[in-house]
């Protein structure tokens, strides 16, 4: 049996720290959110497709950049379908791939909640921390999400 390689102090701080961090600004941001009908989750699924050509995105693509299995992200997607915030369609070169897109109704309800949410984000988040502190956590997002995605892929191999 191996032992357990336990956190130093600062680490548990630090750990727990952003632990909490996350979860209390997820709860903040999703109070936000709700006002428009949207959970969090729905928001980081409008706001991924946003961000594309056409406003559309393979469910296997949007699925590893916001790190949910695919039964997870199709689940969800299928929901916001019947809402009529997105929809799906086929991939014409891969008969198994599917589309998700970004439907008029989801770009209305997007556009009415961005700028509360991004108010929320900065009055709750940024506003707290200086430019040095800033550029260290994109630094410190870069490294670890590097090493997900690097670990993810010996996986698959």
């Amino acid at each position: 049996m191996a032992t357990a390689n336990w956190l130093t102090p600062e680490q548990l701080r630090a750990w727990k720290g952003l632990s909490l961090m996350h979860l209390q600004l997820q709860a903040r941001l999703s109070r936000g959110l709700a006002h428009h009908d949207l959970s969090y989750q729905d928001y980081l699924v409008l706001a991924s497709l946003s961000d594309q050509p056409g406003g559309r995105r393979r469910v296997v693509e949007m699925s590893e950049e916001l790190g949910w299995e695919k039964s997870r992200l199709s689940h969800h997607i299928t929901r916001m379908c019947r809402r009529g915030l997105v929809r799906k369609e086929p991939c014409p070169s891969d008969q198994r791939g599917t589309f998700v897109v970004l439907s008029a109704a989801g770009r209305e309800v997007l556009d009415l909640a961005a700028p509360g949410h991004v108010s929320d984000v900065q009055r709750y988040f940024f506003d707290q921390l200086s430019r040095e502190q800033v550029a260290v956590l994109s630094s410190i997002a870069d490294g670890v999400l590097a090493r997900l995605t690097t670990d993810a892929a010996s996986r698959e191999d």
